[in-house]
């Protein structure tokens, strides 16, 4: 039975822009969650409309929105150009707090991506490249074939960001902070985009 702080959300001490508040609460919570306060469920639908859901990690929030990275050519990739709006959920389990946005989403520029691919582990910017992401997989074997293969094309020099891998960005029409309080009343404060700026309306929970 989770422990609620009191900690209701005034309406008059947050910030007006969301991005704030969600910069804040993520560099709270990146020092008390014990698992990687980064994760986040990324939410897409096909063409037809049939959802999917699966874990990413958050590698940015900006003043347009909430960037993560992937292959441009796996299943949510797909899902993406057919239906170019996702959904996002960050759960804070240890603090009983969330962040859930929805919104359109858009690539990144390629100067973004590239930054980024930089700061990687040598293992994984070779991972980026040996991976098929979504595609069968024949055996364990023919990936690790596949990353040899990769290690000896780059060895002695810096690996470049594969053409087909990059980032994402949500930018957000809504945005609803969560946070739990006991009996189930928990607290919700929901900003909806309006013209260039924000309405701010608390939700029942």
């Amino acid at each position: 039975m989770p422990v609620y702080e009191c900690r209701n959300f005034t309406m008059t001490n947050e910030p007006t822009d969301p991005f704030v508040l969600a910069r804040a609460l993520l560099e709270q919570r990146q020092t008390t969650e014990p698992t990687d306060a980064t994760a986040m469920t990324l939410a897409t639908a096909d063409a037809a409309g049939r959802p999917s859901a699966r874990m990413v990690l958050l590698k940015g929030i900006d003043d347009r929105g909430f960037v993560f990275f992937t292959n441009y050519e796996s299943r949510k990739s797909m899902d993406i150009a057919a239906n170019p709006f996702a959904a996002l959920c960050i759960h804070w389990a240890k603090a009983a707090e969330q962040i859930r946005v929805e919104g359109r989403i858009e690539r990144v520029s390629d100067a973004e991506s590239d930054a980024y691919f930089e700061t990687r582990p040598r293992g994984s910017q070779i991972g980026a490249w040996a991976s098929r992401q979504s595609a069968p997989l024949p055996s364990r074997e023919a990936l690790l074939e596949r990353v040899r293969e990769i290690e000896a094309r780059f060895e002695g020099g810096p690996v470049p960001r594969p053409p087909f891998w990059g980032g994402y960005r949500v930018v957000p029409e809504r945005i609803e902070f969560w946070r739990g309080q006991e009996s189930r009343l928990h607290d919700r404060v929901v900003y909806l985009r309006d013209g260039d700026g924000w309405r701010v309306e608390r939700l029942y929970p």
